[in-house]
């Protein structure tokens, strides 16, 4: 799925745009923890113990910290991207570019990078193993709050204030259409030009050269010179209002519900056990806790395409294995 999303990005056009290419970022990370990562967890799992040697379990560890901590900081980085979309539409328009984004994930890299090496730096060594093991209580919370604990607090604060403002938007069109006829005429309480729209949540964001869902179609409709009244266009815009809040508001559970589950329970075991040494869980948990959050990279690039019309119609093509640009 990663593959997919990355050659869709590259490949069509209509994809080309600065949210996207964090989308892209994303995959790229969430792939190289799928190649470079999950294969030698694996034979460590089979063989139940660390054949390959030092140096390569030093590699092993540091891709593996450094790429896990990127994915989760992208995602933070999304919710940033997403938060000033939705929050300063026309000044963060302008500077929504290529560059940004390239800014963006060059310093999501260089956190990565500065939260991953310390730790591994100051990690205990045992023969046949290879893990990290934190000397001290504050490497311990380094790690884990620099990997995770920080990035999932911001997420939170981001996404509850991006569902605030889709929510104030959502109340302000309800409310203008309940005042926008008396006596059986129209009282223009509310332009027709909307305010930013709750589009932003729905990841990624959508073309800006063309409409690229139903909902934006049908917004155009409305908003052409027909024959409708205005009250008719109203109830209209009203009704693909609500369900785009409504997907909006699922989008940001399965984003925040898959992260908190795949993350949450490892990097709890990873504070308890470096305070705790004897409240250490077996092996086959430790396992299963960090494929849990393995499990997150391959399932992020489905949560944050699957709602867009534009990554569907992509796949399709890609899929059906046409030519196109």
């Amino acid at each position: 799925m990663n593959c997919l999303v990355i050659t869709a990005i590259i490949v069509t056009r209509k994809l080309h745009h600065p949210a996207n290419y964090l989308i892209c970022s994303l995959a790229v990370t969430d792939l190289l923890v799928a190649i470079l990562v999950m294969p030698f967890s694996i034979v460590y799992i089979v063989m139940d113990t660390w054949v390959m040697g030092e140096v390569m379990c030093n590699i092993w560890l540091i891709v593996d910290i450094t790429c896990c901590t990127c994915s989760i900081l992208h995602l933070a980085a999304i919710a940033v991207d997403r938060y000033r979309a939705i929050t300063d539409a026309v000044e963060y328009s302008r500077k929504r570019t290529t560059q940004q984004a390239a800014i963006m994930i060059t310093v999501v890299w260089v956190l990565s990078i500065v939260v991953s090496l310390p730790p591994m730096l100051l990690r205990g060594h045992k023969d046949k193993e290879c893990f990290i093991k934190h000397e001290n209580i504050g490497s311990a919370l380094y790690s884990t709050f620099g990997a995770f604990y920080i990035p999932l607090i911001l997420i939170l604060i981001l996404y509850y204030k991006i569902y605030r403002a889709a929510k104030t938007l959502y109340n302000r069109r309800a409310s203008c259409l309940s005042k926008s006829e008396k006596n059986g005429h129209m009282i223009p309480k509310c332009s027709d030009r909307e305010p930013t729209s709750p589009d932003t949540l729905s990841p990624p964001e959508k073309s800006v050269s063309e409409p690229s869902t139903e909902g934006d179609r049908a917004r155009i409709t409305v908003t052409s010179p027909t024959s409708q009244s205005r009250r008719e266009r109203s109830i209209r815009k009203y009704r693909i209002s609500s369900t785009r809040e409504k997907k909006a508001a699922t989008t940001l559970g399965l984003i925040l519900g898959a992260f908190v589950i795949c993350w949450l329970p490892f990097f709890i075991h990873e504070v308890i056990f470096n305070i705790c040494e004897s409240c250490g869980l077996s092996s086959e948990m430790v396992n299963f806790l960090t494929w849990l959050g393995y499990l997150n990279s391959l399932i992020n690039p489905l949560i944050y395409t699957i709602f867009n019309e534009d990554f569907k119609r992509a796949f399709q093509k890609l899929i059906n294995c046409k030519n196109y640009l």
